[in-house]
């Protein structure tokens, strides 16, 4: 450390300046969901189990892929040489590229055509490996972590349909009820028809706390409970429920397996849309780190909310824009702020409206103390300083008005929340 430092003569004491330092922060609102709750009204959410259920298990009623096979290579179309950088922040070169080409074996395409599900949570990525696509990390929310191939994340035991393998047979290019793109290989089991017609013909348990561990009947671990989760009921008792599960036996194989788990992680069927099952499912997601495409095992914006909804038998799509477009939708697209404010507090109905902006939606949650109050998960404020875009970094879920952050000195008011809306939408 010293040789270091200046070797400049030091200052005298009593003429050194003391600059007092305040942290930068932001001014956080309660972070209790029962203080947005409290104001609503009791009413479950117009849902239909056949349709749920026709969402969910997908993957295993697919007759023709042909369906996916024109948008199946999308990734490839969009990501290039030039503008891609990889885990060393340095540029890809076009080996790189024509590499993945070659080994996701499209000519291949529908030659597998099976039946699946996941043994473990996995990453659905958008090329045949693990490795990173950054875009220009000197830019302010770019770079890392928001690797473009991370197209989403999947729990365990979620019906998939495999379309074929990379070249390498490392990878499985497969269609999950939401996304498609590349799982490995080792993640996945075989399924027959009369075994995914049974199971989808059972009564069903949606998972509703994450990250508690099930285990198989022998006390092994088989994988971490998540909320979005959903099982096939076996039997119950009076503190749990006998699920079954599936782990891997022989290759691609199945091994079916009877898991209790207690009714505290979990119900039969869907759960009623009231302030005491609102207020449980949001505390923990207010656990979750963001997590872009779900990476690292946590969430971003789209998939809190369409975890959040699953119990309650609301199915959501996958990504922000397509979320938007569920139920009634009001534009407020170039409009004053003030406008729109005044457009949110006549229309949006708390927990079951949605505010949109290009590439970001949050979850409406009331007025409190006279401001719109939403709830959300998000990676940072915009900020601005002498021209430079920035960021102020959150990386977790929280309640916020929709101009966080505004205390900051250099908070961007153009690029705010609030000034960027573009819809909203209610569902019920």
């Amino acid at each position: 450390m010293l040789s270091c430092s200046s070797k400049k003569e030091l200052v005298p004491k009593d003429k050194i300046v003391v600059e007092k330092i305040t942290p930068k922060t932001v001014t956080f609102i309660s972070q209790d969901p029962s203080n947005y709750t409290d104001n609503m009204i009791d009413k479950n959410l117009n849902v239909s189990e056949k349709k749920f259920e026709k969402s969910y298990f997908k993957p295993w009623n697919i007759t023709d892929g042909s369906d996916f096979k024109d948008s199946a290579d999308w990734a490839f179309k969009t990501y290039k040489v030039g503008s891609s950088y990889g885990e060393n922040l340095q540029l890809l070169p076009q080996s790189f590229f024509d590499n993945m080409k070659s080994n996701a074996n499209f000519k291949n395409y529908f030659s597998i055509n099976k039946r699946a599900v996941t043994t473990q949570k996995v990453n659905i990525r958008a090329f045949p490996t693990d490795k990173p696509l950054l875009l220009d990390p000197s830019k302010a929310g770019e770079g890392f972590p928001f690797d473009y191939l991370q197209n989403t994340t999947i729990a365990a035991n979620k019906p998939i349909f495999v379309t074929h393998y990379s070249k390498d047979k490392q990878w499985a290019h497969v269609i999950s009820s939401f996304a498609y793109g590349w799982i490995k290989v080792n993640q996945l089991v075989f399924l027959k028809k009369y075994e995914t017609d049974l199971w989808q013909e059972a009564k069903q348990v949606f998972i509703v706390k994450d990250n508690i561990p099930i285990y198989s009947s022998n006390g092994n671990f088989l994988f971490k409970s998540r909320i979005g989760m959903m099982l096939a009921l076996v039997n119950e008792d009076k503190n749990s429920y006998t699920v079954l599960t599936v782990s891997r036996y022989k290759e691609q194989e199945p091994y079916f397996i009877k898991s209790k788990i207690s009714k505290n992680i979990a119900h039969e069927g869907f759960i009623a849309f009231n302030k005491k099952n609102i207020n449980n499912i949001l505390g923990e997601l207010l656990k979750s780190n963001y997590g872009w495409g779900g990476i690292y095992g946590q969430r971003d914006c789209s998939s809190t909310l369409k975890d959040m909804f699953t119990p309650f038998g609301l199915w959501l799509p996958r990504n922000s824009y397509q979320q938007s477009k569920i139920g009634n939708i009001i534009s407020i697209a170039g409009l004053s702020d003030d406008k729109k404010i005044n457009i949110i507090k006549e229309n949006a109905i708390p927990f079951k409206t949605l505010l949109y902006k290009k590439g970001h939606i949050v979850l409406y949650t009331g007025i409190v103390n006279g401001k719109i109050t939403i709830f959300q998960n998000m990676w940072g404020v915009k900020t601005k300083k002498d021209g430079k875009e920035g960021r102020f970094i959150i990386g977790k879920a929280i309640f916020s008005t929709l101009n966080f952050g505004d205390n900051l000195s250099e908070y961007d008011i153009n690029s705010s929340l609030l000034h960027s809306l573009k819809s909203i939408n209610t569902f019920d």
